[in-house]
């Protein structure tokens, strides 16, 4: 008898409370499959039910008789229903994602009507590709997956920028883009969208330095090989992919494409069990000789999805734990031995001290960049520093493990340390609590340390913080998340004007958390139109505008009248947007009763209204480490040319 391969995840025994019933009548059965009579009404009723059946036989992985005739396997849906844009649609869904960003052309058009179709998927229209780009981005960071359709060329550039964002920060982003009709590759011919020669590789040859897999699919015969080859290795690396789909192809049947896709069965990476024995053994060595040892979380771990493991292994150690600032939300702030954001000599208070003060440190998935390392000033020394990277372990100025991935990494160590708290207690002796709480007089002008005084008071479990590329970045350190905040922002990449798109795609993904966005003027005015898709998609985020006159981070690397743009009346222009159509509200604060009464609008009577506060503030009114900060970036972006 001939055999075929059938993978099914685990977790569908999730899915129906009635499986574990069903799984029980067939356990005494050999092989449930071989007996017709009870599985054809399972079939004709309960298809999912024999899904699960499958999984359950053989753990993830059975064989499945494929005898011609046999009345066994579901049916397959008509031949007439496997295209290639059906095929998509319900591999998009299959992976998590129900929202789709996208932007219309002539291109994408067909291909738009088969997303449409599938009622599980909204496909939500932006104002530009960029944008949309941004929102898959942000959508990406709370589902673990994103999607956008743009058109060839001109969408497709546009979008580059932030899937290029969306690579610095391993965010996995399906890009898909129309492409020209499958008959036109390999002519003479010169299409519209393009630069004027017949070549159609430009776009392609732009995105394969910003995403780790690139699908032209202007061929039914390997498109589903394409597809799903794309969207898995986009899962498998956490990283974007680039698919172009011929304009004519999306509504042809294939026989490829001729029943519902399989579900995914991405195999977990597995350690080299000897890399990862020596490189617990080497690190655990380290560590335990030392004698005021601090771990500090950065932002590869969501990547690695570390996140349990890099708990697990704080709460064995009793190690502080600091995180670097882009790995600010990943990992849990009311933790006792949580001490702030590292981040050179604009830490949190004390947090710099004790980490530069360590005898070992252990960096778990770090970037150090100019950004991160304040121009290169760490007070870090390679000889101190254990660095666990998504796979691969460094120890000091000694070995190199590679092949060890994070997760099982840090498990295996938690057994091998022993505890000490040393460094959590000296943090403790010099710890000086906050002071008065800052109170302006009455009328005073309004102040960026007051405005984030009042953002911390709304925070909770139920919201989450987008900070935007700017003194946002500096203030939003500041806040101490509570339990299940979310907290994202772009470090690595740090594109003004992402914040607009990335709140309207977190907002669609996590529905159960109000969106608190903190936006500067500057970076608004780059992307401010989709603010008219949240309004749209009925998003209730609080966005605070942040109106100082201009690119204030930029003042403080390097000054200049190119640093002042023209100011808007930001409320008005939120209101012609509104136009009386969706709930949005607005407010100009100038003050502390202001912004206390705003606050109570938005978080009361326009609870379910999308708010936007615009906050004016004095031009040279910045955080202190933005100022430190600066200077220091500043001083390293104009280091003279070594001599030759």
């Amino acid at each position: 008898m001939a055999t075929m391969n059938v993978c099914f995840p685990s977790s569908k025994l999730l899915l129906l409370p009635m499986v574990s019933k069903t799984i029980s009548c067939f356990s005494s059965l050999q092989n449930p499959l071989t007996h017709p009579s009870l599985l054809k009404p399972l079939l004709q009723h309960h298809p999912l039910i024999f899904t699960i059946l499958l999984s359950h036989n053989h753990h993830n992985e059975m064989e499945i008789p494929t005898q011609p005739n046999s009345t066994l396997l579901p049916v397959p849906p008509s031949a007439s229903d496997g295209t290639l844009g059906r095929h998509l649609a319900r591999r998009l869904v299959e992976i998590g994602v129900r929202d789709v960003f996208s932007v219309p052309g002539d291109f994408n058009l067909t291909l738009l009507d088969h997303l449409i179709a599938e009622p599980r998927l909204n496909l939500i229209g932006c104002c530009n590709e960029l944008n949309a780009g941004y929102a898959a981005d942000g959508y990406a960071r709370s589902k673990g997956v994103g999607a956008c359709v743009v058109t060839f060329t001109v969408g497709g550039l546009s979008v580059l920028n932030a899937i290029a964002g969306a690579y610095s920060e391993n965010l996995p982003v399906i890009c898909i883009v129309g492409g020209p009709n499958s008959n036109d590759y390999g002519t003479n011919r010169i299409l519209h969208h393009t630069i004027g020669l017949p070549d159609f590789s430009q776009e392609l040859r732009c995105f394969q330095t910003v995403t780790c897999f690139q699908a032209v699919v202007n061929n039914l015969d390997d498109a589903h090989d394409l597809l799903d080859t794309a969207i898995s290795t986009a899962l498998k690396e956490s990283k974007p992919v680039y698919i172009s789909i011929s304009c004519n192809l999306p509504g042809i049947p294939h026989p490829t494409f001729a029943r519902d896709p399989v579900p995914f069965l991405l195999s977990p990476k597995v350690s080299n069990l000897e890399g990862l024995e020596a490189a617990v053994e080497a690190t655990a060595d380290f560590l335990n000789k030392a004698v005021k040892p601090v771990i500090v979380g950065g932002p590869k771990l969501r990547a690695a999805k570390a996140q349990k493991a890099f708990l697990e292994f704080a709460e064995a150690s009793g190690y502080p734990i600091a995180v670097m600032p882009s790995g600010k939300g990943l990992v849990p702030e009311q933790h006792p031995h949580f001490i702030g954001t590292y981040w050179g000599a604009v830490s949190t208070t004390f947090c710099g001290e004790i980490v530069e003060s360590a005898d070992a440190y252990v960096f778990v998935g770090p970037i150090f960049n100019d950004y991160s390392s304040v121009g290169y000033s760490l007070l870090i020394k390679k000889e101190k520093a254990i660095i666990v990277q998504p796979n691969r372990v460094t120890v000091a100025n000694g070995p190199s493990f590679g092949w060890v991935f994070m997760s099982d990494f840090l498990t295996a160590l938690s057994k091998k340390l022993k505890r000490n708290t040393t460094a959590v207690e000296n943090y403790r002796r010099i710890f000086v609590p906050h002071g008065i709480p800052l109170k302006l007089e009455k009328d005073e002008p309004l102040r960026v340390n007051v405005l984030f005084k009042h953002i911390q008071g709304m925070l909770s479990g139920d919201t989450a913080v987008i900070a935007e590329t700017g003194d946002s970045w500096f203030n939003c350190q500041k806040l101490r998340l509570p339990e299940n905040c979310g907290y994202e922002f772009q470090m690595q990449y740090g594109s003004i004007g992402w914040s607009v798109g990335a709140t309207l795609g977190y907002a669609q993904a996590a529905t159960d958390k109000r969106v608190i966005a903190c936006i500067g003027d500057g970076s608004f005015q780059v992307t401010a139109q989709d603010i008219s898709t949240m309004i749209r998609c009925g998003q209730k985020s609080i966005i605070f505008l942040v109106n100082n006159g201009g690119y204030t981070i930029e003042v403080e690397i390097h000054d200049g009248p190119y640093n002042v743009i023209k100011n808007w009346d930001y409320t008005r222009f939120v209101e012609a947007i509104h136009n009386g159509e969706g709930k949005c509200w607005t407010a100009k604060v100038r003050t502390e009763d202001d912004l206390t009464e705003a606050i109570a609008t938005a978080t009361g009577p326009e609870k379910d209204s999308l708010c936007f506060i615009e906050v004016l503030v004095h031009k040279d009114d910045t955080s202190k480490e933005l100022l430190e900060w600066g200077s220091r970036v500043a001083a390293a972006n104009s280091r003279p040319p070594n001599p030759q």
